[in-house]
């Protein structure tokens, strides 16, 4: 084996590193030499450089990956939630907006398309409640060119009942599609829930719901009418009246064309008990003025359902409400 003597001339075949240092040798020759000697001749480090920037754009494909299935994820929530919101959060909905006085108990299914049975109270902290026999369902359609929310109800209801909802910028408008003939007809004593005085005068009878179109508008935080609707007392009776029957009323709502909401009318179809008076349903709730008469020769049979339905002032009964 020949040894190359220290600080003697390289080997005949010539090669020399570019940048190559004299006397030094190995890996000092080869640290002291330029970048380009590390290569061979025509090569350069393309390879190096194209494996770098493969491993960079993956790694930025990959979090970008990451965040769009974190969006996706959260997307896919929230449309799972509203196509698939319980039948509770309408219920608790519909009893904030009624403060308590109208729920629906026992809900079932989505707020798109479920059932419940409605029962009125006296309010929040009311003992008094009563419930409508059979469940109340409800379901979303599209008809018309606006979405509809078609209610149905065997015990109550005239068939399917429709109301068109129109929801706008700050308000939104909801348009009852009369069905031929009444809308809706509830037992008197339905009316009881409420508390006083209904629960006193534990009332007989029917209660109809009579309109050729009427919608309600919700604007700047309050409601208002648009159209007709009456309210029909058939066949009332009560516990405080010996009498079979009192008679039959007519509550009507008409839409005030200046805006400041319905004129309330109440009159009397047929009966001994007479019922009359007028007033209007604003922003400050109802007020009403009315009276109660008898139309019989002898009032005893009415005199204790007088005194209390109203301030007695001679032979009637002055009624006021707000």
């Amino acid at each position: 084996m020949k040894f190359w003597p220290r600080r003697s001339a390289p080997p005949a075949s010539g090669f020399r590193p570019s940048g190559f240092l004299p006397g030094r040798t190995g890996a000092a020759a080869l640290a002291g030499a330029g970048p380009a000697s590390r290569w061979p001749a025509g090569r350069d480090r393309s390879g190096w450089s194209e494996s770098t920037f493969a491993e960079i754009a993956w790694d930025r494909s990959r979090r970008a990956a990451r965040r769009y299935g974190m969006a996706g994820a959260v997307v896919g929530a929230v449309l799972a939630a509203v196509l698939f919101a319980p039948a509770a959060w309408l219920a608790a909905a519909v009893a904030s907006a009624t403060q308590g006085h109208l729920l629906l108990s026992d809900a079932r299914g989505t707020v798109w398309n479920g059932t419940a049975i409605p029962v009125l109270t006296g309010g929040l902290g009311s003992r008094d409640a009563s419930a409508l026999p059979g469940r109340l369902s409800w379901s979303l359609r599209w008809g018309a060119g606006a979405p509809e929310l078609v209610l149905r109800q065997a015990c109550c209801l005239n068939g399917p009942v429709a109301l068109r909802v129109a929801p706008g910028f700050g308000r939104v408008q909801v348009t009852l599609v009369p069905p031929t003939g009444w809308v809706g007809q509830w037992p008197s004593a339905w009316l009881g829930g409420l508390g006083t005085p209904w629960n006193t005068l534990q009332l007989g009878g029917n209660v109809r719901l009579v309109s050729p179109g009427f919608a309600l508008e919700w604007v700047q935080g309050r409601w208002r009418m648009n159209g007709r609707a009456d309210v029909e007392f058939n066949g009332v009776s009560s516990r405080l009246s010996t009498l079979d029957t009192l008679g039959s009323y007519r509550l009507s709502l008409v839409a005030d064309p200046s805006g400041a909401g319905p004129q309330v009318t109440l009159s009397t179809v047929e009966g001994a008990l007479q019922l009359s008076g007028s007033g209007n349903w604003g922003t400050g709730g109802l007020r009403f003025r009315g009276e109660a008469r008898s139309g019989l020769t002898n009032d005893a049979a009415l005199n204790n359902l007088l005194n209390i339905i109203g301030r007695r002032d001679g032979a009637r009964s002055v009624i006021t409400i707000g």
